[in-house]
């Protein structure tokens, strides 16, 4: 449990108040609320949902290592064949285990890429916390919680809102960041075979018995 968790119910509860009051009343055609509802497309309660879904998990791929190693060391045995078939199976047992080796690095960097996103979800949660508890203690929280839907409460409620949206919006710019960050090095990795056609028909090829 960390300390969004332990914030949460409490906050719900005003959340929940303050996206009824700016259903019913709105806010002033001025008030930064706008942009921030626009950008993250969600009232106060639904973002604070969305965010307490969210989980950091270590990712690991040891199973799927241990499926390339494997096939890297099937496709490594050649036998005591030779000749030109042997040749153009050599060329493309050598591509093929390159391909595998491209692969395994690839899955040590979406690993390194889990653990960013992970690290992400850990500082998004814990500002979106840190942005809640002062609101809970506050002026607006008091006026959103106690007086019924009017011009005052609703610019109550718009400052709340206003506040728990800022955090949210901060943390899709960096999960935007991050993800612009890696996106070259997790980029797809496709297999290219050699450029090595089929033995001629006047070539010999020997496989020992």
């Amino acid at each position: 449990m960390d300390a969004l968790d332990q914030v949460a119910p409490a906050a719900a509860g005003l959340l929940d108040r303050v996206d009824g009051v700016l259903a019913h009343a709105g806010a002033p055609a001025d008030h930064r609320i706008w942009p921030l509802l626009r950008r993250v497309g969600a009232l106060p309660g639904a973002a604070l949902t969305a965010v307490l879904s969210l989980r950091p998990a270590r990712p690991s791929f040891h199973s799927l290592l241990e499926v390339y190693a494997d096939t890297r060391t099937a496709i490594s045995v050649r036998g005591s064949w030779e000749g030109a078939g042997a040749e153009v199976f050599a060329t493309h047992q050598a591509a093929l285990s390159g391909h595998l080796d491209g692969l395994t690095a690839k899955l040590s960097t979406t690993e390194a890429y889990g653990e960013a996103v992970a690290g992400w979800v850990r500082e998004s949660r814990g500002a979106v916390a840190a942005a809640l508890v002062p609101l809970l203690a506050s002026a607006e929280a008091v006026t959103v919680s106690t007086e019924p839907v009017s011009p005052e409460s609703a610019i109550a409620a718009a400052e709340i809102a206003a506040e728990v949206l800022v955090a949210v919006d901060e943390a899709y710019d960096r999960l935007e960041a991050l993800m612009r960050d890696w996106e070259v090095e997790l980029a797809e990795l496709p297999y290219r075979p050699p450029e090595a056609g089929a033995p001629s028909i006047d070539l010999t090829t020997r496989i020992g018995l």
